[in-house]
């Protein structure tokens, strides 16, 4: 019985540590993720395909960090922007513009 009880503990424990890991993962995006959403939400990626995007996708991502122009563009090219109006809009491009 009592190795019983060790092993559920043990169950336990491991799940829990699991799911705090897992919690984590879905924290804010990384720097590497922000570039990559800006340089996909860049106009010139989504009309070029193939050999012509790798290379456009992996020059932007070799490229300094993004301007406040370019994350201008990230933040007005996101879907949840167009739906947006007034005081909405501005907190979300504000809350968007510091990422």
């Amino acid at each position: 019985m009592s190795k019983l009880l060790s092993l559920l503990a043990v169950g336990l424990a491991l799940s829990l540590g699991t799911a705090a890991h897992a919690a984590e993962d879905k924290a804010a995006p990384t720097k590497q993720q922000s570039k990559m959403a800006a340089c996909n939400a860049d106009e010139k990626a989504k009309t070029l395909k193939g050999d012509e995007r790798k290379a456009f996708m992996s020059e932007c991502l070799k490229n300094k960090p993004a301007t406040q122009q370019d994350k201008m563009k990230a933040c007005n090219a996101d879907e949840k922007a167009k739906t947006l109006k007034g005081d909405e809009r501005k907190a979300f491009m504000s809350e968007c513009l510091k990422k």
